[in-house]
């Protein structure tokens, strides 16, 4: 196999999973009506995720603080895994499965969303995270693939990617993510926030 017809065949994949994945719009639509009540409320976006998750949590958080596609007042948007120091200190205080969930129980209040990226369901530090969130009132996005993992059934809005590969999953994601940034930037923005 030469590197371009793995490329046509990731294409294919691409392309496939995008209509196996059209079900999914509502789930898609409700969430991010969800994140764009919390910030036009003047809450906060809260996210987190590993590797690859973690640049997409990162992503979105900062997309909100700086701008996505047009200029507008700065939202707020804060990604639990953006902080080496805080990282590395709870991991060594606590274990590395309280890393986002400290963050949530220090920074988060009712009305805060978290969307937490996870491509297996099972990542035990964004499942933590969700379980201080509920504890505290906010509302949970997971954003995950293949089955849901130990994640499904545990969130109030959840958009799991029907797939096994993971590349896919998190080209999905990114794809989730811009449509709600799209819609947060297609919203009137006051110059304050409650």
């Amino acid at each position: 196999m030469t590197p371009m017809s793995g490329f046509q065949q990731s294409l294919d994949e691409l392309a496939a999973l995008t209509t196996a994945c059209a079900p999914l719009a509502p789930a898609v639509e409700a969430a991010g009506e969800a994140i764009l009540g919390a910030l036009i409320a003047g809450n906060k976006l809260m996210t987190c995720g590993n590797g690859g998750s973690a640049a997409d949590a990162l992503h979105l958080a900062e997309e909100l603080v700086g701008r996505y596609s047009r200029e507008r007042r700065a939202l707020a948007g804060l990604c639990l895994n953006a902080d080496p120091t805080a990282i590395t200190c709870i991991c060594n205080d606590y274990g590395y499965e309280h890393v986002f969930s400290r963050g949530v129980e220090a920074l988060g209040k009712p009305g805060d969303v978290l969307v937490g990226f996870t491509t297996s369901g099972n990542s035990a530090n964004v499942i933590k995270a969700f379980e201080a969130a509920k504890q505290i009132g906010i509302t949970t996005v997971l954003l995950s693939g293949k089955d849901g993992g130990n994640a499904r059934g545990t969130c109030d809005h959840e958009i799991i990617i029907p797939s096994q590969n993971t590349a896919r999953i998190q080209e999905m994601h990114t794809l989730v993510l811009h449509q709600w940034l799209e819609t947060v930037d297609a919203t009137d923005w006051p110059e304050t926030l409650p």
